[in-house]
């Protein structure tokens, strides 16, 4: 891998960070939970997203080796344990990218008039948009991160170009026609019902993602340096907008108005409406489509770089390792992770609607993101015993705040994994989803270890 060219600076990891981190999906979903997802996003900000930021910046500087979570969890408690968070890391993708795309599918909609909104029900329609998606981002990783990075960096732009049209007309529209959600010190108050613990599982998943970049050090430039800056920038602009971006889709609509699926494009066609510029509505439609589109691509370049890693190291396939032959990029699990990405995106619909597949998609990818992270938060406070050199980025206050750091970070990971679990409310086949959920997990995870414990007896 260190033949492979440095393409990443300062200022593209933090457009690498956002476009892979803040999701404008999140966004719309936070807003169907009212007014409470305001607080709710400090909340989770505060016991999940300063956690790991620091303890990313932390053991990214003390091991800026390519491999991130893989190379801190293997330090930390060995090679199995090295190898189950790089594979669950990358089968995060699996799911993860097929509800991406799905997004990409209902808001493009949008884009095509009130006719096109026909096709916000067809699976057929969400499953070839899906497909063409997934296509697309595997070239542009195949061809390199040169090439491929421009689409990230493209997504995070558009996103941000969006959230600056949505937020200024949404407090122009509260503004001028008052709130559409009555926004009052009770309802700012989070509920203690099933409904809102379930919710702060997605949360906690919508903070997940500043580490991923540690995946590709050899890439960067200059790593130690670069990664910390970079993810100190975007932890602040990433926490702002969610919490910016949620108040502005309140003042435009109420809750029971808004579609996890659609809820931002929503918000904006109800606040065109209002302001007399219904041409905004299209052209909002494709920033969300291509800031999306930067995201799939970018998880798509972080996650594959982990099976390579454990190519080299003989726990799967010696193809894995292999780097292609013109551009330098672990080609084969790139076309891998596409090919399975792709069985998830039929699996995922089969037997149910768009949105019950869509719903077993995010529960599926939130439980093999923080599966990794119980991992990288135990390995924080396990490394504390190894002594820091002066370019090691420290947790402030040292190894007992850096305990504490990884306490807390694992605790909220068992809590969002077990909250995923449990199926949405609306959900037209429960047991189904929660088959598709657990069995699902748990295939991912065994699988794993079949195939470290089969790459274990290859001489």
């Amino acid at each position: 891998m260190t033949q492979l060219r440095r393409a990443l600076g300062f200022r593209d990891l933090v457009l690498f960070y956002v476009a892979t981190t803040l999701s404008l999906r999140w966004i719309a979903t936070a807003a169907v939970a009212g007014p409470s997802a305001i607080v709710l996003w400090m909340i989770g900000g505060a016991c999940l997203f300063v956690p790991l930021v620091f303890t990313v910046l932390e053991l990214s500087s003390r091991y800026p080796d390519e491999g991130g979570l893989y190379v801190w969890s293997k330090r930390a408690f060995g090679p199995f344990a090295g190898f189950i968070t790089g594979w669950t890391y990358w089968t995060t993708n699996l799911p993860y990218l097929p509800g991406l795309l799905y997004f990409i599918a209902a808001n493009a909609l949008f884009m095509g008039g009130p006719e096109a909104q026909k096709l916000s029900t067809n699976s057929t329609y969400f499953i070839a948009v899906s497909m063409v998606g997934l296509a697309m981002s595997c070239w542009l990783n195949v061809v390199g991160l040169n090439v491929g990075k421009w689409l990230s960096n493209v997504g995070a732009i558009a996103g941000w170009i969006a959230l600056a049209i949505l937020i200024p007309f949404g407090l122009y529209s509260g503004l001028k026609f008052g709130s559409a959600t009555p926004i009052t010190p009770h309802s700012l108050v989070p509920g203690a019902g099933l409904k809102d613990l379930i919710f702060v599982s997605t949360i906690a998943f919508a903070f997940a993602g500043v580490e991923n970049a540690s995946t590709m050090g050899e890439e960067i430039v200059d790593a130690r340096r670069t990664v910390p800056r970079a993810v100190i920038v975007s932890a602040v602009v990433i926490a702002a907008l969610y919490i910016v971006g949620t108040l502005s889709i309140l003042l435009a609509l109420p809750p029971d108005q808004i579609s996890g699926l659609q809820g931002l494009v929503q918000a904006m066609q109800a606040i065109a409406r209002r302001s007399g510029v219904p041409w905004l509505v299209p052209i909002v439609a494709a920033l969300v489509v291509v800031n999306v589109l930067g995201a799939v691509a970018g998880w798509f370049a972080a996650t594959a770089r982990l099976p390579f890693v454990a190519g080299v190291d003989r726990f799967l396939p010696e193809v894995f390792g292999k780097l292609h032959p013109r551009w330098q990029t672990p080609h084969v699990a790139l076309l891998v992770q596409a090919a399975l990405a792709a069985v998830f995106i039929v699996l995922g619909q089969a037997g149910t609607t768009v949105r019950g597949a869509y719903d077993a998609l995010v529960s599926l990818s939130i439980i093999a993101q923080f599966i990794p992270y119980l991992f990288m938060f135990a390995a924080m406070a396990v490394l504390q015993r190894e002594p820091a050199g002066p370019e090691v980025i420290r947790t402030p206050g040292g190894a007992p705040v850096a305990k504490l750091f990884g306490a807390v970070g694992f605790v909220v990971s068992v809590a969002t994994i077990v909250l995923a679990c449990i199926p949405a409310a609306d959900d037209p086949n429960k047991t189904l989803a929660v088959i598709k959920i657990v069995g699902g997990s748990a295939a991912l995870v065994g699988a794993g270890a079949l195939v470290y414990f089969l790459g274990k007896r290859r001489p």
